[in-house]
This record gives C-alpha cells, sequence and structure tokens, in this order.
C-alpha cells in the first residue's frame, strides 16, 4: 500500500532540484550585497540549515505558533522561496506540536531533518537540517538560542499569539554561524553532556502523525500553506513528476 506521509519533505527535495526561474530578483543595492554573500557560500559549501524557529506551544493554545523565525533559502530560486518558507512553517508549527514537553526528536526523510525541542514551559525551538548536518549540533543550537531569548524576554512570549510577532535579530546570527557545523566545534565541546544524558528520537514522519491521520488533510486544512503551494502539492503528487511516494 503506497503510503503519501512521506511527500511534504519530498515536496522541498524537489523544489531544491527544480530549474532556476528566469526571472531575476530586483536588484537592489540589500539584495546585490545579500547575492554576493550568497553566492560565495554557495561556491565554497552547501547551506545545510534552512531555517531556525522559536515556537509557543501549549494545551492552552490550538495550534503552535512560531513567534520568530530566520530562513536562509539562498539555494532556491528567488520566486520559488515564499513557497519553501510556507512549507517550512508547516513543518514546523506540525512538529512542534507533537513533541512532549522536555523531549528531543529528529524527523527526518528524503533528505532533510528537522530537529525539534520542547522545554518544559513550552517554549520550542526547530531547526532544519540536511541529512549530514550533526543533530548534537542542532540541539545545542536550540538550547542556547531558547536561554539567550528568554533572557531578553522573559516570559512576555507566553502572550504571544501571531506568527512572527517577537522580533529577535540575534536568530539570524544563530542561522548563519550554525552553518558550518564544524565552525561551532568549541561550543559542542563544552556541551558533551547533551551527548551523554539526553535521549535524541530519531524518528519519520510516519511515526510522528497520529494512526490515521493523512497528510493530505493536514496540508488541505493549514493556513500556512497558500492556494500555489497547496495547488503544487496536489499536482506533484497526480503526477508523481518530481517525487517517488513510498
Amino acid at each position: 500500500t503506497h503510503s503519501n506521509t512521506h511527500f511534504i519533505i519530498r515536496l522541498l527535495v524537489a523544489l531544491i532540484q527544480a530549474h532556476q526561474p528566469t526571472e531575476k530578483e530586483p536588484p537592489t543595492q540589500a539584495s546585490k550585497e545579500t547575492n554576493t554573500q550568497y553566492n560565495t557560500r554557495q561556491d565554497n559549501t552547501m547551506v545545510k540549515v534552512l531555517g531556525i524557529a522559536i515556537v509557543r506551544t501549549g494545551n492552552d493554545i490550538p495550534d503552535a505558533i512560531p513567534i520568530t523565525m530566520a530562513t536562509d533559502l539562498s539555494s532556491f530560486g528567488f520566486f520559488q522561496r515564499p513557497t519553501v518558507k510556507e512549507m517550512l512553517t508547516f513543518l514546523t508549527k506540525t512538529f512542534s506540536k507533537r513533541t512532549e514537553p522536555g523531549q528531543r526528536q529528529s524527523i527526518t526523510h528524503e533528505g532533510y531533518v528537522v530537529h525539534c525541542y520542547v522545554r518544559s514551559d513550552g517554549l520550542a525551538g526547530t531547526v532544519t537540517t540536511d541529512l549530514e548536518y550533526p543533530a548534537r549540533v542542532a540541539f545545542v543550537l536550540l538550547g542556547q538560542l531558547l536561554d539567550e531569548f528568554t533572557q531578553e524576554k522573559g516570559d512576555s512570549w507566553k502572550a504571544a499569539t501571531l506568527p512572527e510577532s517577537v522580533p529577535f535579530p540575534p536568530i539570524n546570527e544563530y542561522l548563519e554561524k550554525y552553518q558550518d557545523p564544524s565552525a561551532a566545534d568549541k561550543v559542542t565541546k563544552i556541551q558533551k553532556d547533551l551527548d551523554e544524558t539526553t535521549q535524541i528520537l530519531h524518528k519519520t514522519i510516519d511515526s510522528v502523525l497520529e494512526r490515521g491521520t493523512k497528510l493530505d488533510s493536514l496540508v488541505e486544512r493549514s493556513n500556512d500553506l497558500s492556494a500555489q503551494s497547496k495547488m503544487f502539492y496536489k499536482q506533484a503528487k497526480k503526477t508523481n513528476s518530481c517525487c517517488v511516494i513510498s
């Protein structure tokens, strides 16, 4: 029996493999500087961290809320980036909601891993990386990021009700610093206890979704995905042109 629950990560893979669009990004000075930075990175090392999010979770809210996010979508075409950003938001909310307080889990399939950590107070974080990125480094990143966030914001995040409504500029520094996990080696060596005392659960999408839950219905009901993204999902699945569903 074929299952469709692997599709969403395969969609991200397909987007990366898609041809770059012919349209050019508006040549503003900011975009020129950004593109120079990205091109240098693409010439030397593949982007390993696609996105980081800080998320409010809890039984008092119906769904997880990504209150601040940072993404590096330079490996995608300019006009593909909004769709990819929507997919990252969708995955962040889906997996944060399904991670128990105090739990760390890495959900992996077909080229990507979403590392998710939910603290006992309900503050959560996710890091979306490639398969080669060390889980230990991802969770060190999340632990430090969430600690710094609460030091600055206190408990004010508990009142946040809208996505990306809590500005936190340091998240962009984390995104840049941790692109190369070896560059953060000094930090990770200090955090050896994470390896020794913390259990990281490695799961697939199948094992995270509740029994009987279909990804199709989650996508259809999602407010994080535009009509265009949902149409792309349906067309790609129907034609199976970009993904082999297993």
